[in-house]
């Protein structure tokens, strides 16, 4: 009777597997901020309040949200694909290169020009920084993971040689580059929360990525290619192309990640302008199943944990490490519970196909 109970519960049990992460991370980050001496309903509360609960929060919560989709999205469209890009760090500051570079050079053209053209070159920049460990892995088997986590060392002190060097500000002063044309800035579309435009590029970004992977047929050969690839070129379909496409547009997301960043808040490029979204991004796809509604959903949760705990700092004198804690606690439930889904899911196939040879 209780197997039989499970049986038909545990399917809605697994679906639900990103509320109880959540749900359970709260919980255990709530022992946490006890041990530290702090309410954890005040606090609580005052995250609430800080994210949603005033214009200004919910502006900066918006802020944060647009690269944690852009990041998410990079991850969930190379997860498909069967690859794991940890690499968004690094193609997040080379696209940001990329695009800051376009604006300083070509300062005097108008907005409708430059606008596009910056976020273009931020695409391509980060796309062919996920491209590289992409071919490696398609042509040569080498593992994405441990190429993507070297270039991002390569991509973001590349970065910083250069904010020290050649792009340094004419003042000299600080490792930064000049401010960029305000033709480039991403522009404000609500004024009472400093809302700029690139939560519709990302919400754009997140249509199209539906599109492109269930509707398209390279979405269909990308999704095969990671469901099975010994299948998939057995039937036809380009690995090579396939991983290098999945990688390339993966790592271009994460390079309008750091352009919305540069564009939306910063207006400039700068030594650690990234809080590290490139790998809050693994988190964010995890967290929403790596599909672009679920991405945006976490996109939307963990922004509101970055904004909210910054208020409980001010508020509550909790650390603003703190957030990392409840942010990493989420991330190991969640992978906890995609684990025991493949799990059960072997179990089952296993189970039918010892049913198959008992027949």
């Amino acid at each position: 009777m209780s197997r039989s109970w499970y049986q038909k519960a545990a399917p809605l049990l697994f679906a639900l597997a990103p509320v109880w992460a959540v749900l359970g991370a709260l919980a255990i980050g709530a022992v946490f901020i006890a041990a530290a001496g702090i309410s954890p309903i005040d606090a609580y509360a005052a995250l609430l309040d800080g994210a949603f609960g005033s214009l200004s929060g919910f502006g900066i919560t918006i802020q944060k949200t647009v690269p944690l989709l852009f990041a998410g999205l990079g991850v969930a469209v190379a997860f498909r694909c069967g690859l794991f890009n940890i690499g968004g760090e690094g193609q997040l500051y080379i696209g940001a290169l990329f695009g800051g570079w376009v604006a300083l050079t070509f300062p005097n053209l108008p907005a409708p020009i430059l606008l596009p053209a910056v976020l273009i070159a931020s695409f391509i920049g980060g796309g062919i920084w996920g491209a590289i460990p992409g071919y490696l892995r398609a042509k040569w088997n080498k593992s994405e993971i441990i190429t993507t986590i070297l270039m991002n060392y390569i991509g973001f002190w590349f970065v910083s040689f250069l904010l020290h060097g050649p792009l340094q500000e004419s003042r000299g002063y600080y490792p930064q580059s000049e401010i960029l044309p305000q033709a480039s800035w991403l522009p404000i579309i609500w004024e009472p929360a400093r809302v700029h435009l690139g939560i519709i590029l990302a919400l754009l970004a997140a249509a199209g990525v539906y599109v492109l992977m269930w509707r398209t047929t390279i979405g269909y050969e990308i999704r095969a290619v990671g469901s099975n690839p010994e299948a998939a070129e057995y039937s036809g379909i380009p690995v090579v192309r396939s991983m290098v496409l999945a990688m390339f547009v993966s790592g271009g997301l994460m390079g309008l990640a750091g352009a919305s960043e540069i564009l939306g808040v910063q207006h400039r490029l700068s030594d650690f302008f990234s809080p590290g979204y490139g790998f809050d991004g693994i988190a964010v796809a995890l967290l929403g199943y790596t599909h672009p509604l679920g991405v945006t959903l976490a996109a939307v949760f963990f922004g509101g944990l970055r904004s909210g705990f910054n208020a409980v700092q001010r508020t509550e004198g909790l650390p603003l490490a703190m957030a990392q804690v409840v942010q990493g606690l989420v991330l190991v439930l969640v992978v906890a519970s995609v684990i025991l889904a493949r799990v059960r899911t072997l179990l089952r196939r296993r189970e039918a196909a010892s049913a198959g040879r008992a027949d």
